[in-house]
């Protein structure tokens, strides 16, 4: 099963309901932002607080991060680790597996707990799994493919007619 962000995309309600749990989980855990990325570092959505970072590169580091810890994991004799936890002394992120294609990454400062947000992740984990069967179930009954982006080329076409 490809993981890569050119096998899939996202629709407008898709979207919708993916920033809606977002925004859910940072009210919940007073986290600062919550992120997702695809397995390939590309980063599909950011919500919360303005990053003080680029967030293209902060994208691929996680990814990578996210697999070199996968292939710790295999060394030691486990599938896979399903979250990674980063504590710094005033920011810390919590980072952790949906549906074995994307990563959520929550940034969070001293105003919460690692605990609180461990706990609120996995329901949110849940949620955005759905979301994606749900995507990858329209995309395989031949529903709508081109998220964001249908249409694109007709319009782009209109252009120079």
């Amino acid at each position: 099963m490809s993981s890569g962000a050119s096998t899939w995309s996202l629709d407008e309600s898709e979207f919708n309901r993916i920033q809606s749990v977002l925004d859910g989980l940072l009210s919940e855990t007073s986290a600062r932002s919550a992120l997702l990325v695809d397995r390939a570092g590309q980063l599909l959505v950011n919500v919360g607080e303005e990053l003080s970072f680029d967030p293209t590169s902060f994208a691929s580091l996680t990814a990578a991060d996210f697999s070199a810890n996968d292939q710790l994991a295999k060394m030691i004799g486990e599938d896979e680790f399903a979250s990674l936890f980063h504590q710094g002394e005033k920011e810390s992120m919590f980072l952790a597996d949906v549906a074995r294609r994307v990563i959520l990454v929550i940034l969070f400062d001293n105003k919460t707990t690692v605990g609180m947000v461990r706990l609120k992740a996995k329901g949110t984990v849940g949620e955005l799994a759905k979301v994606f069967d749900d995507m990858f179930t329209r995309m395989e009954s031949g529903g709508q493919q081109g998220g964001f982006l249908e249409g694109a080329d007709d319009e782009i076409d209109a252009l120079f007619d």
